[in-house]
């Protein structure tokens, strides 16, 4: 019983939906082909390398799907061909997703270009921007210090404790913005001061300043009074400012974003977004599709091998045919996946994973798509699963950010990317779909 348990502890841990890998990690597997072609190298990296002017992009995807992933290989890539690189998850320190505005992103983006650069450039424009404004935020950073007894280190510090407070102190955030909003202008005017100053002495080897801010998908859609929403407000109505810093720019957004009536905007102001899609492993037809099958597989087997390399995934289940319900069931997510398998193992108290373990997975999986759907939502999504396409209104939205409703891609014979959606299929076993498919589609 020892032994068994130190292998499935083991093996439950390497199966760690929420770890990023980072780049040139032995787990990661090339799903391109399986994604509609995309790639974050050439359609992203490329576009900063050739390009004279400084840059602003987007990258979309539904969460979980591995964006963080090939983020960090786009920061390594770009690293390599002479970009020195600043990424940062922005819901890690910087801003609450339930609860942002385009402030919180500009204070973390000066941040963590401050932090990562400090030592290289002179941080006077920055630090002299808050010195003017420190009597009104010294009491919003929870101190009373005077910023002028304090070392640079200690004033860069005292920048990033005012920044951290938008995420960890919900009765200062507003606040915060209050006082920060009317000089967001001369704040963008010193970042830019100590960007110029920090591209003129870069490391040895690089000639580029590239600044990623990641998770900002995970910003949570709130309606507003007009009908718009606070992606609108902070992705397009001040996108000027969010393209205003001098050095390359690149933000995730929600993937619902690109679906609003403002995605022509959008397109004409950043220019195309990519999409990191799911892997396809279902057709349009309802049939499991082989290759995206494999690619799952594959994505499970070496998470295994760094285990063990004598360990086989398809060895691990009491069924042979579990594996493919496995993959099928994840919907091609790889989260999900990582996810499902988790659980599985949880249930398990000895090699093979008992199908009835894999079977409770599925069912806490499924009961939590359960309790995301409203009652109103349900015949939206037995239409997508009928035809496999969306509408572009709120409704269908919110159910592409909640991942109920997921998008695909791939090449057809003249080499045309071609987008088609489906719901979870976990989603397919809940009673209130069911239901409403064979009101709306009886046989």
């Amino acid at each position: 019983m020892t032994q068994d348990f130190a292998l499935l502890k083991r093996i439950y841990n390497a199966f760690d939906p929420f770890r990023p890998l980072p780049a040139g990690d032995p787990a990661y597997v090339d799903c391109t082909e399986v994604r509609g072609d995309g790639d974050i190298l050439v359609e992203v990296g490329r576009e900063i390398l050739y390009s004279d002017r400084m840059t602003s992009q987007l990258y979309a995807g539904h969460r979980g799907a591995g964006k963080s992933t090939e983020l960090l290989r786009l920061q390594k890539y770009l690293d390599e061909q002479g970009c020195f690189v600043v990424y940062f998850a922005a819901d890690e320190q910087d801003i609450e997703p339930e609860d942002a505005q385009y402030t919180d992103i500009l204070l973390a983006c000066t941040r963590h270009l401050l932090e990562a650069l400090k030592d290289s450039t002179s941080p006077a424009s920055l630090l002299n921007w808050l010195s003017e404004r420190w009597q009104d935020l010294k009491d919003l950073a929870l101190t009373e210090v005077s910023l002028q007894s304090l070392s640079i280190e200690g004033q860069i510090s005292q920048f990033a404790k005012l920044t951290a407070n938008l995420r960890t102190e919900p009765t200062q955030r507003q606040k915060i913005r209050e006082r920060v909003n009317p000089h967001t202008i001369t704040l963008i005017a010193a970042l830019n001061e100590f960007i110029q100053d920090a591209k003129k002495h870069l490391p040895a080897g690089y000639s580029q300043l590239v600044l990623i801010a990641d998770n900002l998908d995970r910003i949570v859609p709130i309606a507003q009074e007009d009908g718009r929403s606070n992606h609108d407000q902070i992705f397009l109505d001040r996108s000027e400012q969010l393209q205003a810093l001098d050095c390359h720019l690149l933000y995730t957004i929600p993937i619902s974003l690109l679906y609003s009536n403002r995605a022509a905007d959008l397109a004409n102001i950043y220019g195309n977004t990519q999409v990191l899609p799911m892997i396809m492993v279902q057709t349009p037809d309802n049939q499991p599709y082989q290759r995206g099958i494999n690619k799952v597989t594959e994505i499970l087997q070496k998470r295994l091998s760094l285990i063990d390399p004598s360990l086989s995934i398809v060895d691990m289940f009491e069924q042979r045919e579990a594996l493919e319900r496995l993959c099928l069931m994840s919907g091609g997510h790889v989260r999900n996946l990582l996810l499902l398998m988790k659980e599985a193992i949880k249930y398990t108290n000895s090699l093979p994973i008992p199908t009835r373990a894999l079977q409770r997975s599925f069912s806490e999986l499924r009961n939590t798509y359960r309790n995301t759907v409203f009652a109103n939502e349900w015949e939206a999504l037995t239409n997508v699963y009928h035809s496999k396409e969306i509408e572009n209104d709120s409704l269908y939205r919110g159910l592409l950010f909640n991942r109920c409703i997921l998008e695909y891609r791939y090449l057809n014979g003249d080499g045309e990317s071609q987008v088609w959606y489906d719901i979870h299929p976990l989603i397919k076993g809940i009673k209130e779909f069911q239901d409403t498919f064979n009101r709306l589609y009886p046989a």
